[in-house]
């Protein structure tokens, strides 16, 4: 069992997260959740890397033009339209100076928490970067204590996975995954709350849709995409990287991940004008994003071990516990 303050925030415990395997219980303890025992898979890209002088709408086109649902002709103004939007969206990055009876430490144990919840639904990606960025945006607006701060949660995986999600969980399932600390009304007037607070802003960039893009053109296998999504996880937990705009943090962790795995040129011109980011502009939030790597490595996860638990697994190549040649 891992120690963490969990009980700091709300006091109760959480119960079972598993539509598929409700035996195995997913707990909020005094102290810690109990890990998770079923991972999802991500499935694994293994591109070249195209040829440098190609434009990003172009490298786009070839790893994708055998497959008519990602709407290639569409692409460019898709790509388009997400930068331009992503910081009409964004939670204030201080906004931990308004609320009076949670910390930063509160929010990155319910972050934790709720890597595991989605880890044990089997959820997508972007329902998880949305379930962040709604928890943020509604703190940025919304006074809140500690006692509710895992309702919030709850109701913002609620929302994100219906809008996200093919078969989301039910209601129920939300009331049941903290052991009935709140009941159904509770979690539907969270939901009515914060889509009100919000002004059902729900369609918005998040780091989920930049990341496939970038992956793709920077050429990387699967260890080296679940290496950079380790690295956009890990900065998920960390209320200090809302300042960086959901682009600047895929950009920044594929950097970093360029050079955890010694590529040749970590950054090279091809990657600075397809992310609209140059490696100078990068390398602050990268140097950040590197000593959250070294911390968990360091400490194997500690205290918050969803993410370092979920990045150990064979399916996503154990990139959590990967030897390295680490660049100082």
């Amino acid at each position: 069992m891992r120690s963490g303050v969990m009980s700091d925030i709300t006091n109760v415990t959480a119960g079972r997260a598993s539509q598929v395997d409700k035996t195995k219980q997913l707990k909020l303890t005094q102290q810690s959740f109990q890990p998770p025992t079923v991972v999802r898979d991500v499935p694994a890209v293994a591109l070249a890397a195209p040829a440098v002088d190609m434009s990003l709408e172009e490298k786009v086109v070839v790893t994708m033009s055998n497959d008519p649902q990602r709407v290639t002709e569409y692409v460019p103004d898709i790509i388009c339209h997400l930068y331009n939007s992503e910081s009409l969206c964004l939670p204030r990055a201080d906004y931990m100076n308004i609320q009076t009876d949670i910390t930063g430490k509160m929010r990155m144990i319910l972050m934790d928490w709720l890597v595991e919840v989605h880890m044990k639904y089997r959820l997508t990606p972007e329902t998880l970067h949305l379930t962040v960025n709604l928890i943020d945006r509604y703190l940025s607006k919304k006074q809140i204590t500690r006692r509710r701060l895992q309702l919030v949660g709850v109701a913002a995986m609620f929302i994100a996975s219906k809008f996200e999600e093919i078969n989301p969980p039910e209601l129920h399932d939300w009331v049941y995954i903290t052991d009935n600390a709140y009941s159904k009304e509770d979690v539907l007037t969270m939901e009515c709350n914060m889509l009100s607070i919000l002004n059902f802003q729900i369609a918005v960039p998040t780091a989920a849709h930049f990341f496939e893009h970038l992956v793709d053109a920077n050429g990387c296998d699967a260890a080296h995409r679940s290496c950079a999504q380790y690295l956009l996880e890990l900065g998920l937990l960390d209320s200090r990287m809302l300042e960086y705009k959901p682009s600047h943090m895929v950009a920044a962790a594929l950097l970093l991940s360029n050079e955890l795995f010694v590529r040749s040129h970590f950054w090279p011109d091809a990657m600075a004008q397809q992310s609209r980011y140059s490696e100078q502009a990068l390398r602050h939030c990268t140097e950040e994003l590197r000593q959250l790597w070294k911390a968990d490595r360091a400490g194997a996860g500690g205290q918050l071990q969803a993410v370092h638990k979920k990045f150990s697994t064979p399916q996503r190549h154990s990139v959590a516990t990967m030897n390295f040649r680490e660049l100082l």
